[in-house]
């Protein structure tokens, strides 16, 4: 990303790899639309620059910088342990890139590569539920259906005996609901007296309703990021009386309640092996060219995109 609203494909130096490297050719990248959205339209806030950066990025923010954290691929060089081994790692979009051994997560062979860009989304959303608490019988109501609603309701309807409803303005997120084995309602028609409430459509409307979707103490976990923007909230009518707690979640830390005993390494393992369900698929059905994404990306970045975002396919 080369400035608001630009990008280019910029040829790099032969990767030189060194001891505790591997040399990846990447197969397949996701793109995380809130985030690299804000990324790309420069609303990084200065103060959250450090914690927002992804950790193999190159340059800072507000540009130029190379943005992503989704990629899947082969190692070719390095440890022989991971030769020949399909991989995940937190890099930009890019077609060959190093990077240190123990930023590599290993893809099981079970689990396409393709369906391994949502690594980074389902730990978000695995990360979600631990802040969350929430548990079997639980009525949950998930606000925003994009990638990472959709794995959190995927994830809280694997909880026996959960009611979960995923609430959007977009009629098309039902069929994909529905493939995750989750109830779908239009934002008019969303549930009241939830045990628990999960938001993620990154709108203040979005959060307004997350909140009157919650029962009496219930815990409405907000989980989008709004960059510069600030968010008009309503915090009045039956917010106090019914004694509602918001909580924010953010990857970037293990949830407090495993942080004594989880590491983020074994996060990511764990969220990698929740991708071995084939439903899953529903969430990667479109694609766009490595070579082709300067030009198709203002459009899939848009806040107007239709469907989630395409995953990248390299060739």
């Amino acid at each position: 990303m080369t400035g608001c609203g630009q990008s280019e494909l910029r040829p790099a130096p032969e990767p030189q790899l060194n001891a505790g490297e591997v040399l990846v050719r990447t197969l397949w990248s996701g793109i995380s639309r809130g985030t690299e959205r804000l990324v790309y339209e420069g609303r990084v806030p200065p103060a959250e620059a450090g914690r927002m950066a992804s950790p193999l990025q190159e340059g800072s923010f507000p540009f130029p910088v190379k943005y992503g954290y989704c990629a899947v691929g082969v190692v070719e060089d390095g440890s022989p342990d991971l030769l020949g081994r399909t991989v995940f790692a937190l890099h930009p979009h890019q077609n060959r890139f190093i990077a240190p051994v123990e930023m590599i997560a290993p893809v099981p062979e079970a689990i396409p590569p393709r369906r391994g860009v949502l690594a980074a989304n389902m730990e978000t959303a695995l990360n979600a539920l631990w802040d969350a608490g929430c548990g079997p019988a639980d009525k949950i109501v998930v606000v925003g259906g994009g990638i990472v609603g959709l794995l959190v309701a995927y994830l809280s309807a694997r909880l026996p005996g959960t009611d979960v409803t995923l609430v959007d303005i977009r009629s098309d997120r039902r069929a994909m609901a529905e493939a995750l084995g989750v109830r779908f309602a239009p934002a008019g028609d969303a549930p009241q007296e939830a045990d628990m409430v999960f938001h993620a459509s990154a709108s203040a409307e979005g959060l307004d309703l997350a909140l009157s979707c919650g029962g009496f103490e219930a815990s409405v976990v907000e989980m989008s990021w709004y960059g510069d923007r600030e968010v008009k909230l309503s915090l009045g009518g039956a917010f106090h009386s019914k004694r509602l707690r918001l909580v924010s979640s953010q990857v970037g830390q293990v949830a407090p309640s495993r942080r004594p005993r989880w590491t983020h390494a074994r996060r990511l393992q764990a969220a990698i092996a929740l991708l071995d369900d084939p439903r899953l698929d529903v969430l990667v059905a479109s694609e766009v060219k490595f070579e082709d994404l300067p030009q198709k990306l203002a459009s899939i970045l848009s806040p107007d995109a239709d469907g989630l975002p395409p995953v990248v396919r390299y060739t």
